[in-house]
């Protein structure tokens, strides 16, 4: 007889496939534990509804937590409705509050299916709450998809392309250099395409970006630029993913940051609300967190107002 829990040997990330799950469960597999997590948790994220049932009939609590969250919490963060509504539909709770003081139903109402349960009266968005979310959708909209993997970002409020150029003492980049980058960026010499970026003015400020590489993100040019103001930076790192900072007047208050990756524990009201607007939504959440209102994505993927070569120091000690 196989021990319990056993049976969740080679599982992944895609719980979808409910007639394994369920026999699985029949062979004594354990719905509580998997992999040093919860069956339902990671099912709420990467399963489906069917799966989301089977195992939510056969757990002792619903609303269990894991890392301070419910399994219906990770359905509503992961876009996942039908999920959701399949672990109401069990019993969980969505008005149980979570991270922030939020619960999974109020946060919803901020998102794309603020329909996605029926809402209790006084359960409501602040008029600064729908003011944040409004704007999330209108710039991950104005902003669409596209390839960001590699790019380096600087998003800073309050100073245009000129005042960027300037507090980097930036030079002019050879047309031809531009090409040739644009054209083929890999094939350049490292050490050389990293000197070279392009500066846009945005309503809110300017943004700064290497599509090639990390150079704006570098504690040399965000000390510059954040000079009475404030800058996140933004490395889409092709090896280890996304790897945001922030700096204010020179000071770093936060590194090695994830965005679009989700609401942390320990995180405030309006940070949970940011991270949710912008889930899986890096280069959003960048822009977002200056104050930046992109009308589209150029400032980001190009051609920027400005092409300059910084000049040559040690960005990584300043």
């Amino acid at each position: 007889m196989a021990t319990r829990g056993d049976d969740w040997a080679g599982m992944g990330w895609e719980w979808k496939d409910a007639d394994d799950v369920r026999r699985r469960l029949e062979r004594g597999a354990d719905p509580e534990k998997w992999s040093g997590g919860r069956p339902l948790h990671r099912a709420a994220v990467c399963g489906s509804p069917e799966v989301v049932r089977e195992l939510a009939r056969r757990v002792a609590d619903v609303d269990a937590l894991e890392n301070g969250v419910t399994a219906l919490w990770e359905a509503v963060v992961s876009r996942k409705p039908e999920n959701a509504r399949a672990l109401a539909a069990a019993g969980a709770d969505p008005w149980r509050r979570s991270i922030g003081g939020w619960s999974p139903g109020r946060l919803s109402l901020a998102g794309p299916t603020p329909d996605l349960f029926s809402v209790p009266a006084g359960e409501c968005l602040t008029e600064a709450e729908r003011a944040v979310a409004e704007e999330a959708g209108r710039l991950i909209a104005a902003l669409g998809w596209f390839h960001y993997e590699g790019t380096g970002l600087a998003c800073v409020a309050g100073i245009d392309a000129a005042e960027a150029v300037r507090r980097m003492e930036a030079s002019p980049a050879p047309d031809e250099e531009v090409e040739a980058l644009l054209e083929d960026p890999y094939g350049y010499d490292m050490d050389a395409s990293l000197q070279v970026v392009g500066v846009t003015s945005v309503p809110g400020g300017c943004v700064v970006t290497q599509p090639w590489g990390y150079a704006p993100k570098m504690p040399g040019v965000l000390n510059r630029l954040s000079a009475g103001t404030v800058c996140y930076g933004l490395y889409a790192n092709p090896k280890s993913g996304n790897q945001g900072s922030i700096v204010r007047d020179g000071s770093t208050e936060g590194w090695d940051l994830h965005p679009g990756g989700g609401p942390n524990p320990g995180d405030t009201a309006e940070e949970v609300l940011t991270s949710y607007l912008y889930h899986c939504n890096a280069v959003a959440f960048s822009c977002a967190y200056a104050g930046l209102r992109l009308l589209d994505a150029r400032a980001v993927t190009g051609p920027a107002d400005l092409w300059v070569r910084l000049p040559p120091r040690d960005y990584w000690t300043l």
